[in-house]
This record gives structure tokens, C-alpha cells and sequence, in this order.
């Protein structure tokens, strides 16, 4: 089970990455980072991110139905209420993939890809992989 900085590695061999972060979406910090950060900065392009993060979960229209339905339920506090976001821009996408924890599931690894070689369908599903098998900790 890999760790940050292996499961960031793991991100930067997808066909067009430029960049990749794990990002605590409360705080904004960024928890690793590797390669090119949009912006030229990562703790920037990360507390970016994170409010960007923070607005789609708080907002209950992007919660599952089921978890709308039975708000009161903390039997899945740990599961994150949005499984990713997609940017895209003129020239690169920016996936924010948010990482199920046994804690409070605050964090995302955020990749960057530039659009001319990504591969947007590829990394969404490498990065629910990664997220998975991510070890926090």
C-alpha cells in the first residue's frame, strides 16, 4: 500500500501530467507535492484547490441521494461527500480526486494534465485506484 509520495509518483507516470498534490481540503495545506504546480507555487495552487474542494463538499446538491436522505446518519462520516471534480481549462485539466480515510476523509489528491497528451478518462480512473489503495498516516 503505497504512501504520499509514492502514490504522487504514480500520478506523474499518466500520459500528460505536469503536476500532482494531496491537499487537506479544511486547511488547504498540501500534504505532498510533486512536478510543476499550476500558478508556479503548490502551496498557492493548493489552498486554491482546497477552497474549490470545500465549496463542492459542504454543498448538499452534490451529496449522493442517499446521503441527502439520511443527513443524520454518521455510519459513513468517513466516506467523502463528492468522489472528484474535473477543471478544464484551454490547455489542461486539473482532477480533484477526494481520498476516503478512516479519519474525517478531508484530503484530495489533485493532478494537473496537460490537455494536448492527458488522458482525462485514464486518470480518473488510475487516481480512484491510487486514492484506494493511498495509506494515510
Amino acid at each position: 500500500m503505497p504512501g504520499i509520495d509514492e502514490c504522487l509518483l504514480e500520478a506523474m507516470r499518466l500520459p500528460g501530467a505536469r503536476g500532482a498534490a494531496l491537499v487537506d481540503w479544511t486547511s488547504g495545506l498540501a500534504l505532498g507535492t510533486v512536478g510543476e504546480a499550476p500558478g508556479g507555487d503548490h502551496e498557492t495552487a493548493a489552498a486554491e484547490a482546497a477552497e474549490l474542494a470545500r465549496l463542492a463538499a459542504e454543498q448538499r446538491a452534490f451529496a449522493p441521494a442517499d446521503a441527502r436522505d439520511d443527513a443524520a446518519d454518521d455510519t459513513e462520516a468517513a466516506d467523502p461527500p463528492v468522489e472528484d471534480l474535473i477543471l478544464s481549462n484551454r490547455d489542461s485539466y486539473h482532477v480533484l480526486r477526494f481520498v476516503r480515510t478512516s479519519f474525517d476523509s478531508s484530503v484530495f489528491l489533485h493532478l494537473w494534465l496537460a490537455r494536448s497528451d492527458g488522458n482525462l478518462a485514464l486518470a480518473r480512473i488510475r487516481l480512484g485506484e491510487m486514492a484506494g489503495r493511498l495509506v494515510l498516516g
